[in-house]
């Protein structure tokens, strides 16, 4: 009956029944027909398990790391940062798009949200990025990918979730992306550049002197000190172990919400009231979720789903890394159809155990996860930030494909090939800090 309720779950998903009732009905299923006679389970048992799951501290850090963002998100504090980022590349071909990436990044570091970061920076950027010539397509297509930047580099809600399924260390699986994290930074800012060498309609800037520069830099600095304090305090209070995931989160949104009304002065009483809704509807979503899947991970032990997946793994193939690439193949699969966050909390609970029994750290195995998550959400048929990035830019989705494929090869696959296969990449960083085992 496990497979029948695996079908019920990826058929509901294919034709946009929300995940959360997806979830539910896979469950239902297996309540009234699991087990080794069909008798099925006594839901009694399943609801306080799942309850006692959800009752965890560091969940409040997901609900606090959305509402920062949204509050940064309109609060104009990416502005002041793509305006310091220019001043050292902004004037070399496609240094713009350049510009752009980086901006992701450290947006991104800040609110751990893509389709934030890529509504924020996109704004700011997409108009800036016309005005210098570059194919909208190319310039969609590369927000898109630098927007998922907030995904590798921490903090950011998929990897708190997968610490919460996994029970390894958050700090742990935060340090194990930072590495992939810059790579990806630069690769696709060189792939960027190299794509771009050609096209005689992009535009160049002025290229400023050493004074001008250290001026711009000295007065644009200054505006931006606030927001790149930031996630210094978060990040620092974190790794330092000056602070919990959660108690860094809470402080981000105490931190950000005076920045946003006196210092930067985006936001207003309006705004900052739609952004806690929008943050109170996020997190029920995301609760009911996490409710819902803790339900049928139960149910998929309980029918020793990892242990059918493991032997059809071991059907294949019994060597650890032939075993990987098939799990980096069902994981970009399932990133096709559905979110990061929805993947995560979907094979956790099968794939972990696997992952044990091969020997695998779990710390590794949180990068490769955040790799795919990421990668699954710019890979058609689902593919939000590509088609969010397509409404924010104004180009059309054929447009955007050929650049985004290109980025995708040239970029997002080696950095998982990377992460998969040369441990010490993800591991260093855990090693060093935590003395996490290698």
């Amino acid at each position: 009956m496990i497979y029948v309720a695996l079908a019920i779950l990826i058929l509901t998903l294919i034709l946009g029944v929300p995940v959360p009732v997806s979830f539910m009905t896979s469950c239902a299923w297996l309540i009234f027909y699991g087990g080794p006679n069909m008798t099925g389970y006594n839901p009694s048992q399943l609801l306080p398990y799942a309850y006692k799951q959800m009752d965890s501290v560091s969940l409040i850090a997901i609900a606090m790391f959305i509402l920062a963002g949204g509050i940064m998100e309109r609060g104009r504090i990416a502005e002041k940062l793509i305006d310091l980022v220019d001043i050292f590349i902004g004037h070399i071909k496609g240094g713009l798009g350049v510009v752009g990436t980086i901006s992701c990044a450290i947006f991104g570091s800040i609110c751990g949200s893509a389709c934030a970061t890529l509504s924020c920076i996109g704004a700011i950027m997409f108009p800036r990025l016309k005005k210098g010539g570059y194919p909208m397509g190319h310039a969609c297509a590369l927000m898109a990918n630098a927007s998922l930047l907030g995904l590798l580099i921490p903090p950011n809600a998929t990897l708190i979730i997968f610490s919460w399924i996994s029970g390894i260390s958050v700090l742990g699986c935060f340090l194990s992306t930072v590495v992939p994290g810059i790579i990806m930074t630069t690769l696709l800012s060189t792939v960027n550049i190299w794509l771009l060498r050609n096209n005689s309609d992009v535009l160049v800037a002025e290229r400023h002197t050493k004074e001008e520069r250290w001026k711009m830099f000295c007065e644009r600095g200054r505006m931006a000190i606030p927001a790149l304090f930031m996630p210094i305090m978060v990040l620092g209070g974190i790794y330092g172990g000056v602070m919990t995931t959660t108690e860094a989160a809470a402080l981000s949104v105490l931190y950000c919400i005076p920045i946003g009304f006196f210092v930067y002065k985006g936001l207003t009483v309006k705004s900052f009231y739609l952004v806690v809704v929008e943050c109170a509807v996020t997190t029920g979503v995301i609760m009911i979720m996490l409710y819902s899947v803790s339900m049928l991970s139960r149910l998929y032990i309980l029918e020793d789903l990892p242990g059918k997946a493991l032997n059809l793994f071991y059907a294949f193939s019994t060597n650890k890394w032939v075993i990987m690439f098939m799990i980096n193949i069902f994981l970009v699969f399932m990133g096709m159809l559905m979110d990061d966050i929805s993947v995560v909390v979907l094979t956790t609970p099968i794939l972990l155990p696997i992952i044990n029994e091969l020997g695998i750290n779990p710390i590794h195995y949180a990068a490769i996860v955040a790799v795919n998550t990421a990668l699954g959400c710019i890979t058609p048929p689902a593919a939000p930030v590509l088609y969010l990035a397509g409404r924010v830019g104004g180009s059309a989705i054929n447009q955007i494909m050929k650049p985004a494929v290109a980025f995708m090869i040239l970029c997002w696959v080696p950095v998982l090939f990377l992460t998969t296969y040369i441990p010490k990449i993800v591991l260093t960083l855990p090693h060093l800090m935590l003395g996490t085992p290698w």
